[in-house]
């Protein structure tokens, strides 16, 4: 995946060091109530919809943005899910980062689900009691997103 380019003249600033940064995830459902996956190049793992805000960038406008990108589904937000802080996270080439995510429950509006970029290896529909398996924070979005609830997740204080 391409490293956008305010994070890599951030990185020229403060090298490896944490980063904070905003991520949205799209929790798309559609009217069989299966969800849309991608398996991401990068890993190998099935996960959720999900990428950075660019600078200035809407979180809504920059989750159909991204569920386009990666695979090829024009989406239409319904709600924010939850909003979740995630560990930090240390990549190989030895960054370090830990993101503020806004995970948004979506349906699908438009366009056909496959792989649209080389951020997904495979992009497919599962019914919720046939996920591949998905890492705790990404089971945690999913869960918030299918529950019947108008309000979002939130750590309460």
């Amino acid at each position: 995946m391409p490293t956008p380019e305010f994070i890599l003249a951030l990185r020229e600033r403060v090298g490896h060091d944490l980063l904070w940064l905003s991520g949205v995830t799209a929790v798309i459902v559609d009217g069989e109530g299966r969800v849309l996956l991608h398996q991401r190049s990068d890993t190998g793992q099935w996960a959720l919809i999900s990428g950075i805000l660019e600078p200035g960038e809407q979180p809504a406008v920059a989750v159909v943005r991204e569920a386009f990108e990666e695979t090829g589904v024009h989406i239409e937000v319904e709600r924010i899910s939850s909003v979740i802080t995630g560990p930090p996270v240390s990549y190989p080439n030895g960054d370090h980062v830990q993101y503020l995510d806004i995970a948004f429950r979506c349906r699908p509006v438009g366009g056909e689900a496959g792989v649209n970029d080389d951020e997904s290896l495979a992009v497919e529909w599962f019914a919720p009691d046939e996920l591949p398996p998905l890492d705790d924070g990404q089971q945690q979005r999913l869960l918030q997103a299918l529950k019947d609830e108008p309000a979002p997740y939130f750590v309460q204080p």
